[in-house]
């Protein structure tokens, strides 16, 4: 039976170009900022909203991110013996459904402690303490020895992250041998109908519900905006290639706003 989760068959991906600039500026949603200032923003806005943000998800997603993020574990089919290392990791939900779903151990990072913070007061999660580590980190510069995961994971965290293209790097030099990295993440919408819907959602309702929720429409702006200026999923496969990784493959989630990237480090 075909996954709900998922629109359309995988697709192999060879684009173009690379994303990420290399002058000193970078996007910060619609705004252009100085690259040494954005880690500092973006901390600023998780800090604002980790005590609400999983509820946030629930609402501005109507829940669907739980489907992406199932949609995401079934492709990885974890197994007891394999360690995740789960990067802006946040509040733990790609951790906890990884070790619900079979894998052995996970470790939690993220640059905001607030939200690391969040994520131990979950009672679900701390059931699972003694398979659990938790680590503040830069996903750019990561405080873990070569060849240490089978997996790693990135679900709505990449385009937050300052250097991508780093990111990316240290990701492939953790793995194993054999291990896959996979970015779960928003995309861009195929119907232009259903894109006008998005956007109007986006810019009009998703910053009212961010003050009435998490008290910050501020934050969520940025969020929606965040999400416009990420790099297509072609480019987005050209930074996994640059990186190391083979048998780039790409699922496409709900007519394209999120998509599953996945690639191997080989060797």
């Amino acid at each position: 039976m075909t996954d709900p989760a998922f629109d359309k068959a995988d697709q192999d991906i060879s684009p173009p170009r690379s994303a990420d600039r290399d002058d000193d500026t970078i996007d910060f949603g619609f705004r252009t900022i100085q690259r040494a200032d954005k880690a500092r923003m973006v901390r600023g806005v998780f800090d604002s909203v980790a005590d609400r943000y999983d509820i946030m998800n629930d609402v501005m997603s109507g829940g669907i991110h739980r489907l992406w993020k199932a949609a995401m574990i079934d492709w990885m089919a974890p197994q007891p013996h394999q360690k995740l290392i789960d990067l802006a990791g946040g509040t733990g939900d790609i951790s906890l459904r990884f070790l619900r779903g079979g894998g052995g151990e996970a470790c939690i990072t993220d640059i905001n402690h607030a939200m690391l913070e969040a994520g131990r007061g979950r009672r679900d999660l701390q059931r699972l303490a003694h398979r659990l580590g938790w680590c503040v980190a830069n996903a750019e510069s990561l405080p873990f020895d070569d060849h240490s995961a089978d997996f790693v994971t990135i679900a709505f965290g990449l385009r937050n992250v300052t250097d991508r293209q780093a990111a990316l790097n240290e990701a492939y030099r953790i793995l194993k041998p054999g291990g896959r990295f996979l970015c779960l993440e928003f995309s861009h919408v195929q119907s232009r109908p259903l894109a006008k819907l998005y956007d109007s959602f986006s810019f009009n309702i998703l910053p009212v519900m961010g003050q009435v929720i998490a008290g910050d429409a501020d934050s969520y702006r940025y969020l929606a905006e965040s999400i416009r200026t990420f790099p297509s999923k072609e480019m987005l496969a050209d930074m996994f290639a640059e990186a190391g990784f083979a048998q780039i493959r790409v699922r496409s989630l709900s007519a394209g706003i999120a998509c599953i990237h996945s690639g191997w480090k080989l060797d």
